[in-house]
């Protein structure tokens, strides 16, 4: 099999204009400045250090950039990574989500070499919209800690053990951090208002105001407050060195799930994130060279102390708002935050956790579809149950488990819906031809004719082994119709087969007619045309008629003429 590499940027630079780099550079700076509080507040709310979440969004985002599928992909750390990060940071260790974080690279890069992207649209919407929302609340339960000051050694990543532990804890509040988060939260949001009416304000994304602006109230009112400098002494100013991960590997079947959570959910994030920004700017991202991209992000990042990365939805509908069109922008974001790091790494050891942790509670509010479930009584039965279902295993349980479970009820009752589609309806020929030209003395119909609609799958072999193996009459010939069979599987096969061999027992023909492209190929693949003869496979139902008719009246056929 031959591997299809052709990243985004490679189209973009053949017609590579000033105009174009200005509008580039703006875009990439204004995403630069953005990406670096949310940075620091995911990897905090992850587990890890603000440091690496820093360096995620620098690592991660030029590669996703200068590799990637779509012209303006922003990549970087993530809210929704946030509960599958944490969880393996508590229950594995920090060397062990690396390696998780590579493996899950691997992954990625394997579904972009074997050309798996276009499968990631296969996943239900239902689906979909319940393990976001569920991402969102897990997210949001996350930063009750952090939010309220509690004075918790460990947030257990286990939903109910989270809970016993939040509730046991909620006399330790503090009541300066909740001021401060609350102030927070508040801004955030009258700036995401404001900036809607006032020009000036769209020019500075919310949560870097709001960094500075609570970042300088608690310097000058010297509050007693948590920050990144007293919890984790501040942000290195310079490049990490090049580390491989410890490999232990007697944990690395323990680290498959994981490493396949990161992976599904930085594929459906990633994508959906360039489908987005694929109408925006109207063009077509290359869904497999974007997995491939991901897939070499995940597995450099670690090697400089960075974790999971994805493609992030806000900071790419922020690129293409602010004028970028083509990967430079993703790659001056990236060369922005190395930039700040350099210059500006001391200056972050003042900013205060609780601020950090309204921004990841403003980002879970957002990105939830709340509407969702105002909405499902307007949907089916099925609809609600796959969604619910999935966005309750999410919260309570796991994300793969709650996409596996989703994608389960979206099957089973697809496969439903399909098998309900399915019937057979007998045709009525006496109508035509009268009830003594197609009747034995004994009034027995000598020739029976069904038409078949929709799908000859393993879901309807019920009403096929009802309506025509077990016939209640014994004709001589009996026609199928096939004309509106748009699909006959291996299972739907069998039974044709088995009404075939019931009517030879009997001493009687089957005579098929009008076969669509999918069941006349599969016929033809099974050797079933050889069973049957091709003189009775007719082009249409007249056709069929005269046949059974020949093979009717004919009083010396053996079971060999039509079997």
């Amino acid at each position: 099999m031959r591997i299809h590499f052709h990243p985004k940027l490679l189209d973009c630079l053949g017609n590579y204009n000033k105009s174009m780099l200005l509008s580039d550079v703006s875009a990439g700076i204004t995403v630069g400045v953005l990406a670096l509080p949310l940075a620091m507040a995911f990897a905090i709310a992850s587990g890890m250090s603000p440091t690496a979440g820093i360096w995620t969004a620098i690592v991660a985002g030029f590669i996703i950039s200068a590799l990637g599928g779509s012209r303006v992909q922003i990549g970087g750390p993530t809210g929704a990574f946030i509960p599958i990060v944490y969880g393996i940071v508590v229950q594995h260790g920090v060397q062990n989500l690396l390696i998780a974080t590579m493996m899950a690279g691997l992954m990625l890069l394997a579904m972009g070499a074997f050309r798996l992207g276009n499968l990631i649209r296969f996943i239900p919407v239902s689906v979909v919209i319940g393990f976001t929302n569920g991402i969102a609340v897990v997210i949001f339960l996350s930063q009750v800690k952090e939010f309220l000051g509690l004075k918790i050694d460990q947030l257990p990543g286990e939903f109910f053990a989270k809970m016993k532990s939040l509730f046991f804890h909620l006399n330790t509040l503090d009541v300066t951090t909740v001021l401060v988060s609350v102030v927070s939260l508040l801004l955030l949001l009258a700036w995401g208002r404001g900036a809607r009416r006032f020009e000036w304000m769209r020019h500075a994304p919310a949560p870097l105001a709001v960094l500075v602006i609570m970042t300088a109230l608690a310097l000058l009112m010297h509050l007693p407050v948590e920050t990144i400098g007293s919890r984790f002494g501040g942000i290195p100013q310079n490049i990490p060195p090049l580390s491989m991960p410890t490999l232990d590997l007697s944990l690395i079947g323990q680290l498959i799930s994981p490493a396949l959570t990161i992976a599904l959910l930085g594929a459906i994030e990633s994508l959906l994130s360039a489908r987005v920004a694929d109408g925006q700017i109207d063009d077509r991202h290359d869904p497999n060279q974007e997995l491939m991209a991901q897939g070499v992000a995940n597995c450099i990042a670690p090697l400089f102390g960075g974790f999971a990365a994805t493609g992030a939805i806000a900071r790419t509908a922020t690129n293409v708002k602010t004028g970028g069109r083509t990967p430079i922008a993703g790659i001056i974001h990236a060369v922005v935050l190395l930039a700040v790091v350099l210059a500006l790494a001391p200056l972050a050891s003042n900013i205060p956790l609780a601020t950090l942790s309204a921004i990841v509670v403003v980002v879970a509010l957002n990105m939830g579809e709340w509407h969702a479930f105002k909405d499902l009584k307007r949907y089916s039965s099925a609809y609600r149950s796959v969604l619910l279902s999935t966005f309750f295993v999410t919260v309570v349980f796991d994300l793969t488990l709650a996409v596996e479970l989703g994608m389960v009820l979206a099957s089973l009752f697809f496969i439903y819906r399909m098998s309900d589609l399915t019937r057979i309806e007998r045709i009525p020929l006496e109508d035509f031809y009268g009830v003594e030209a197609l009747s034995g003395e004994d009034g027995t119909p000598r020739i029976l004719a069904f038409r078949v609609f929709g799908s000859l799958f393993f879901g309807a072999a019920n009403k096929m082994e009802s309506q025509l193996v077990n016939l209640t009459v014994q004709p001589k010939v009996v026609i199928l119709d096939m004309s509106k069979v748009i699909n006959i599987d291996t299972t739907g096969m069998d039974i044709i087969r088995m009404v075939h061999k019931n009517l030879v027992k009997q001493n009687a023909a089957l005579v098929l007619c009008e076969l669509n492209d999918q069941p006349a190929s599969i016929i033809q693949r099974s050797g079933f045309f050889d069973d049957i003869h091709a003189e009775n496979v007719c082009s249409n139902l007249t056709e069929a008629l005269i046949r059974a008719q020949h093979i009717e009246s004919n009083a010396r056929f053996t079971p060999s003429d039509y079997s």
